[in-house]
């Protein structure tokens, strides 16, 4: 499945919910957001039946992500349902990790192979003031649960405001490299200017090199992070949805004015 830049599309990244259990300052306002109703939100079967049609396409890599994937009930069900898909070479989930060591092991049943944790800081107080009540130890112990139950490699995803030599950042490397842990350096971004940089460490925010679609909790299929452009799957057949979004997935981003980071994934 290529797209009209001659991009292989092989990556579906699924939002599961818009809700979370911490309040990061560059991603959520401290008042909180509108959230969704429930009845609003993918169903299981849904989220399962689209992305059979995605993998049947020519999707062979998903991601599960949030807001807070872990906050959304049943998850690891619905872990279990994905992993259970042929032709699904690579199952991995991105979360903050405050709930991982709950889960971890579990997960890793359902068969989930891998996953990306948000680590900014190692600092307890400076955690507690970006994430705004956070508490660092919960995520370490995340961290340590997702390796013991065999959810590797454990990539550690770091938003740093302009480079990897501030103070929290260089806190998070030393973790990581203490305890052989991949590190990805996310420079902060802003949907509404279209500001984003290539993530150091990964290939995220390479628009040549993007082979990426978005589906939103609530039935939204994006064919780009930085674009208003998103296709209701509840509107039209999912074949049909998947071939629009591919076929208009644009050169690179630009701006997004319709959605935020904690509706969308990321």
């Amino acid at each position: 499945m290529y797209d009209r830049y001659k991009r292989e599309i092989t990556y579906l990244r699924i939002s599961v919910t818009d809700r979370c259990n911490l309040r990061c300052r560059y991603c959520m306002p401290e008042e909180g957001i509108k959230l969704l109703r429930h009845e609003d939100i993918l169903t299981f079967d849904e989220i399962v039946k689209f992305t059979e049609t995605a993998v049947r396409m020519g999707i062979w890599k998903v991601r599960i992500t949030g807001g807070e994937p872990l906050v959304r009930k049943g998850i690891t069900d619905l872990v279990r349902m994905i992993a259970g898909i042929e032709g699904l070479k690579d199952l991995s989930m991105s979360t903050n990790g405050v709930l991982l060591k709950n889960f971890a092991a579990d997960l890793r049943k359902a068969g989930l192979q891998r996953v990306n944790v948000s680590l900014d800081t190692t600092d307890p107080e400076r955690f507690a003031y970006i994430t705004r009540g956070g508490n660092v130890a919960d995520v370490i112990e995340g961290i340590s649960a997702a390796r013991e139950a065999g959810l590797i490699p454990v990539k550690i995803n770091c938003v740093v405001r302009n480079s990897k030599e501030e103070e929290d950042a260089k806190l998070v490397a030393d973790f990581c490299s203490r305890n052989n842990l991949e590190i990805r350096y996310i420079h902060q971004m802003n949907l509404d200017s279209g500001h984003f940089t290539t993530v150091e460490g990964g290939i995220g925010g390479d628009c040549a090199l993007c082979n990426r679609l978005r589906l939103t909790s609530n039935g939204i299929l994006k064919p780009c992070l930085f674009s208003d452009i998103g296709f209701d799957i509840s509107k039209m057949t999912f074949d049909e949805a998947i071939n629009k979004a591919v076929s208009i997935k644009p050169v690179s981003g630009m701006v997004n004015h319709r959605d935020n980071f904690y509706n969308i994934g990321g």
